[in-house]
């Protein structure tokens, strides 16, 4: 059974008729005063079998005059309904009830008429053509239960598939007021906190510059700095609020960035030096961005853990994709490794999303590296 359910319907069909064709055929050949035609008839009806599934009223139309004209002309016995029983079940399954009790009485009515005066007298008769109205009936019922079962499962499919469609749903719009929320959150905060930093940076430089005094490097960092993150706090903002939308990709820092990056942390006062080596080329977004950023939290980690240390910073365009280097000559030790913070699990989380590797510890000759493979084929 395992083997057969394994086949295409088109085969099952065609097994199923070979098989209600094995005894009419052969009664009708062994029968006497049988003819060619008879057995063409009743080849014909076991074979319209084969389209009881994609086409019941067909095979019904075809099987039942075919065997019926057999039935009446040759009597090969109960066999020569058995084409017949398939093409009522089939019909009936499909919901073509009027043709199916049709062709039932037609069958009945035919076999009563032939047996009823038989020599074997009226009560064989009858007993036969009771035995086929069970069989016709079984069919029936058979046909009825079929169609049930299976509007009850394509109806536990359909609700499956709304219930799976809701849910969905229903997470689209938890998400989006998650960001929403969250969006909220960032400009009651971060923007308010920003701004006064920038205004008062601003101040600061335009007083030092009114007396004609010369402004401090560190305080020109803090106001450009305050202008950049002003204008990435607005673009995170527009992303949480429309995801994917047109302005998501066109406002994201990248590596055409870098140099004003690099530039920043030297006005802090760290010494920084920058190499870009093999042929440039456009990167996808997501590769783009995550090399920015990387290069960002490397910067700041010399800053906030290096004290007095320089930072060397390496982008290799490599034929299979991006690698982003930055080192620095700090007192970091190799063997007292630092502990993991937020700055380093977000790299290693960007790193892993594209597919890529990243290495972040301590040189054997001192001072740390971060070392990120970003291949080019965007988010893995």
């Amino acid at each position: 059974m395992r083997f057969i359910d394994r086949l295409p319907p088109l085969a099952q069909d065609g097994l199923l008729a070979a098989a209600v064709a094995v005894l009419p055929v052969l009664f009708v050949i062994f029968t006497a005063g049988s003819g060619p035609l008879d057995v063409v008839l009743a080849l014909a009806g076991s074979l319209a079998v084969v389209a009881w599934r994609r086409a019941p009223l067909a095979a019904l139309l075809v099987g039942t005059p075919c065997m019926l004209a057999v039935a009446v002309h040759v009597q090969p016995g109960p066999s020569a309904v058995f084409p017949v029983l398939v093409a009522v079940f089939g019909a009936a399954r499909a919901g073509r009830w009027p043709a199916a009790a049709l062709a039932a009485a037609a069958f009945l009515g035919a076999d009563l008429a032939v047996n009823l005066p038989g020599a074997d007298g009226p009560v064989e008769g009858l007993e036969n053509t009771s035995l086929l109205l069970g069989w016709f009936v079984a069919a029936g019922v058979a046909a009825t239960v079929t169609r049930h079962r299976q509007a009850y499962l394509e109806e536990v499919e359909r609700r499956a598939a709304e219930a799976e469609r809701t849910r969905e749903e229903a997470a689209r719009r938890r998400a989006g007021e998650e960001r929403l929320r969250i969006a909220r959150e960032l400009h009651d905060s971060l923007t308010h906190s920003i701004s006064i930093i920038k205004v008062q940076a601003g101040v600061a430089v335009h007083v030092a510059r009114r007396r004609g005094e010369e402004v401090p490097p560190a305080l020109l960092a803090v106001q450009e700095a305050s202008g950049d993150a002003m204008r990435e706090l607005r673009a995170t903002l527009e992303v949480l609020r429309d995801p994917g939308g047109p302005d998501d990709e066109a406002v994201a820092s990248g590596l055409d960035r870098l140099d004003d990056l690099v530039e920043r942390a030297r006005s802090t006062g760290l010494p920084a030096t920058v190499t870009v080596s093999g042929t440039r080329r456009d990167l996808p977004a997501e590769v783009d961005r995550a090399a920015y950023r990387i290069v960002q939290e490397a910067l700041t980690n010399v800053s906030r853990h290096a004290g007095g240390a320089s930072a060397e910073v390496r982008i290799d365009y490599t034929p299979g994709g991006l690698v982003v280097r930055v080192d620095d000559d700090g007192k970091a030790d190799p063997d007292a490794p630092p502990v993991p913070g937020t700055g380093l699990l977000g790299m290693r989380e960007r790193v892993a999303a594209l597919g890529g590797r990243l290495r972040a510890e301590p040189r054997p000759e001192g001072g740390f590296t971060v070392c990120a493979e970003l291949p080019l084929g965007g988010e893995a």
